[in-house]
């Protein structure tokens, strides 16, 4: 889990990562959000806004394996039970790190490695207009 820690730290100091409920719903509602993730000890209604916030959105919800009070410590900010991706091939790659240890984060680093390589093809692939809003011929 060092290495999922790590992915935290630098996602959060690439401002990649939106960290707790108010930054996270942000987020979601900007359509920007990639990943949302609980503390394991969230309360009640932190899982139903959670659950809110992604009605209408495609971002996977998922529990993280650490309290309320390891995830303040790590962010440096009191009382953080919700923290949000914004970059998905970090995401990605979170959640993998977590996959290899917890079970659970399988299926979510699997839907989330689809959706990057997807991201690599759409960026991949010819554009069909020119700079000038021109199609090519």
């Amino acid at each position: 889990m060092d290495k999922a820690a790590q992915y935290l730290g630098l996602a959060r100091k690439g401002g990649m990562l939106a960290v707790g409920e108010e930054g996270s719903g942000t987020a979601i509602a900007a359509g920007k959000g990639r990943l949302l993730m609980l503390a394991a000890d969230a309360s009640p209604n932190a899982q139903k806004r959670a659950a809110g916030f992604l009605y209408g959105h495609r971002a996977p919800l998922q529990t993280l394996p650490w309290t309320k009070a390891e995830l303040s410590a790590m962010m440096g900010k009191r009382g953080c039970s919700m923290l949000c991706f914004t970059d998905l091939p970090l995401a990605a790659r979170f959640a993998a790190a977590l996959a290899e240890e917890l079970p659970g984060w399988k299926e979510t680093a699997e839907l989330l490695a689809q959706r990057e390589d997807k991201l690599k093809r759409r960026k991949a692939a010819p554009r069909k207009h020119t700079e000038s809003g021109k199609r090519r011929k």
